[in-house]
């Protein structure tokens, strides 16, 4: 799996100040959230936007590029995963653009199901587009932010009549000359959160971000609100739609995806997962001599598998911290090799003991399999597999790339089956009711589409053109 993006935006008091480097810095703690393209846009109160953009990680396409050329005291960045459209340099961001005789720069975090059916709507109305057809999430925004503007003038209310447009996940921050906008879906897939430090405001994913920084974390940006920066202070504006949308957190923000070291709508990630891991020993009690994560994102999990049970936590396998998440290898040949690259066996912990395994999710099953091969390796005496997230059975249409509903193990294996073609000993997941109270969110205030099937919104099949482009 991957989610799409990581985002940043800050806001300097001070006009004579460079936020570039700061920004590169954010980016940089996000770097998880985002590995095929990053980029930043600023705002210089003398020479307008500047930007740029590159593949890779943020240390490969700034390596040969000043980064003190992006001066500006207002600027946001992106790091990005393709969920959606080919990873190259036409789709990275932030997508800059011509507005109101200034520029405008949008960077996105999420997915816009219907963004295709409004991007046809516009070409038919004779609007051009730079990116793919199925990268518009981010001009989409542009081109209905320039259209809607043109029409009244203002700013916030073009940014609540565009929200009323789009459906699916979207965490945004916009650039538009000097001026910074911030808006989070009114569900709240993705995670948005507001810090300070000293005369700076900054909005990032994840609050991982602020701690690179010493920003002070204020609060999350609440779903469905509008934030800009007026008069030197926060601005805020709710969207219309925000009283009447079910609030639809992410949970694989908590399963997988955040740093450990975020806090994510009031919930610390690392808790939920160590919560996880107790639940699993409260489900599935077993006798044991090692606990053992699949590093890094089950550690927690593991650990708190040990507490709950008294069975001793080893680091059974070692990563090799210079290769990739497995999932962005092309295919599936490489993506075996790339578990080899990726962990180690520790012989001398695993040979002979009967020992828990602990992962965060099953997706396909490809790299379990695989993963498997590898501790078997080591030779231990018996292998249970104990996942911290429920069986995944369907996709996700909100930013997350996931398998298709073929392509998805549980969705087309029981258990048991599973637990055959892997060759372990027991496979257990944790149930949804244990996950829900280990996330400490109500279960009505999570996106749990991809483990039952109950989607937030209306699915892609489902979407009528007529029905969601007002313009």
């Amino acid at each position: 799996m991957k989610d799409k993006c990581g985002i940043v935006g800050i806001h300097s008091k001070d006009k004579s100040n460079d936020i570039s480097s700061k920004i590169y810095y954010c980016l940089y703690a996000l770097q998880h959230r985002g590995q095929e393209s990053a980029g930043i846009a600023t705002h210089n109160q003398l020479k307008g936007i500047n930007y740029y953009c590159g593949m890779g990680l943020i240390t490969d396409v700034f390596k040969n590029y000043e980064i003190n050329k992006l001066d500006g005291s207002v600027g946001i960045g992106h790091v990005r995963y393709s969920t959606t459209g080919e990873s190259k340099l036409e789709n990275c961001q932030p997508f800059v653009t011509s507005f109101n005789n200034g520029f405008i720069a949008v960077a996105h975090n999420g997915d816009i199901i219907n963004a295709h059916l409004i991007r046809e709507q516009l070409i038919n109305e004779g609007c051009e587009f730079k990116s793919d057809a199925e990268s518009a999430d981010s001009e989409v925004v542009c081109t209905l932010l320039k259209k809607e503007f043109n029409k009244n003038r203002d700013i916030i209310e073009s940014l609540k009549s565009v929200t009323d447009v789009l459906m699916g996940s979207y965490s945004l921050v916009i650039l538009i000359n000097g001026d910074l906008y911030v808006v989070r879906d009114p569900a709240g897939m993705k995670p948005l959160a507001i810090a300070q430090k000293d005369d700076e405001y900054i909005v990032a994913s994840e609050t991982v971000a602020f701690d690179v920084i010493n920003a002070k974390f204020i609060r999350d940006v609440e779903p469905g609100e509008i934030i800009f920066f007026k008069d030197d202070k926060i601005n805020s504006v709710m969207l219309d739609s925000a009283n009447n949308t079910k609030k639809s957190h992410c949970m694989f923000e908590y399963v997988y995806f955040a740093r450990p070291d975020s806090t994510i709508d009031g919930k610390n990630v690392y808790q939920t997962r160590v919560n996880m891991g107790k639940a699993l020993f409260d489900e599935f009690p077993i006798d044991a001599d090692l606990v053992v994560p699949v590093p890094d994102s089950s550690i927690p999990a593991a650990i708190g598998y040990s507490r709950a049970s008294g069975i001793p936590y080893g680091e059974g396998l070692i990563k090799n911290r210079y290769v990739g998440r497995t999932f962005i290898m092309p295919t599936q040949e490489e993506r075996e090799l790339a578990v080899k690259l990726k962990i180690n066996p520790m012989k001398e912990v695993l040979k002979d003991k009967r020992i828990v395994l602990i992962d965060d999710s099953i997706v396909r099953g490809t790299t379990s399999e695989s993963l498997i091969q590898v501790v078997k390796e080591a030779g231990p005496k018996e292998i249970h597999f104990l996942v911290a997230c429920p069986p995944v059975i369907a996709p996700c249409y909100y930013g997350v790339a996931m398998a298709s509903k073929n392509e998805l193990i549980a969705a087309n294996n029981t258990t048991e089956e599973i637990k055959e073609k892997l060759g372990v000993n027991s496979l257990h997941y944790i149930s949804e009711d244990a996950l829900i109270k280990s996330i400490g969110i109500d279960k009505n205030d999570l996106c749990l589409g991809c483990i039952n099937e109950e989607y937030p919104t209306e699915i892609p099949d489902n979407l009528d053109p007529e029905t969601y482009y007002k313009f």
